[in-house]
């Protein structure tokens, strides 16, 4: 079945149809500027924009960075705040005039992950992490999701860790790679510590410079680059369409549907 997956980042908002049983993307990326504030109603125009470039009429799978319970907003973190207690479902289903599912950004690439990429047929407690404009983070115990698992706000040298490790900072503040790995390495090892994971994957655009800054980064688990860099979040929300499609659900992402039967629990 053929999906069309958007995944709205903080910098870029980019999309692509996808053969959503294979992990596939079947057209080439289209992406665009996440326009200046990342408003609801700016925000759900580019949606449509890139609907109409694919001149689509089918499934969409949204990705949002951003508590999604129902297709509902419950936080927001790098986008405008009026996002909280906004239908995100409802809106995209506005501007696209197509059957819309939301779910959380770094949950649609952990998704992607574990059943087509560096997460397939992994066992025990995973931990996929997207770094970007924020930092992004899935939970998987033996291949099912815990959704919506926001491990990027914890404490770190008494500030917030996504403030301080993402790779906006790294950009913003001019660090060198082993700088921002040391700071990278700080927050690993907190989630070790609090999660003792069997393995991290690391996503996101960054990933691709794993060489620069893997190497200051000490855990017990092995750490692996995404296989589909930053792709996951596209694929990922074309495979949650998919399944809340085949299962005729109009509520609330069930993970299971997903990884259930994919070789992973």
């Amino acid at each position: 079945m053929h999906v069309l997956g958007i995944d709205i980042g903080g910098s870029g908002i980019k999309g692509a149809v996808v053969d959503a049983e294979t992990g596939d993307m079947i057209t080439e990326r289209f992406r665009l500027e996440t326009p200046e504030g990342a408003k609801p109603e700016a925000v759900a125009a580019v949606v449509g924009e890139i609907a109409r470039n694919f001149a689509w009429k089918g499934p969409i799978g949204c990705t949002f960075p951003a508590v999604i319970r129902n297709g509902v907003a419950h936080s927001a973190a790098n986008v405008d705040k009026s996002w909280i207690g906004t239908d995100a479902k409802a809106l995209f289903e506005e501007t696209t005039g197509c059957p819309v599912t939301v779910i959380n950004d770094a949950d649609a690439a952990g998704i992607a992950e574990m059943v087509f990429g560096a997460g397939r047929d992994k066992q025990g407690v995973i931990i996929m992490l997207t770094l970007g404009t924020g930092i992004g983070s899935a939970v998987f115990v033996d291949g099912h999701l815990l959704p919506n698992a926001e491990l990027v706000h914890i404490e770190m040298n008494g500030g917030d860790a996504e403030q301080q490790a993402a790779e906006s900072a790294r950009q913003r503040e001019d660090m060198s790679w082993k700088k921002w790995g040391k700071l990278l390495n700080q927050y690993f090892q907190k989630l070790e510590f609090l999660l003792s994971p069997d393995l991290f994957i690391v996503g996101g655009g960054v990933s691709k410079k794993s060489d620069k800054f893997f190497q200051y980064i000490e855990t017990r688990a092995p750490l692996v680059v995404a296989q589909m860099l930053n792709e996951a979040g596209i694929i990922g929300g074309a495979m949650a369409a998919h399944a809340i499609f085949q299962n005729g659900e109009d509520g609330e992402f069930d993970h299971r549907v997903i990884l259930g039967g994919q070789g992973n629990g």
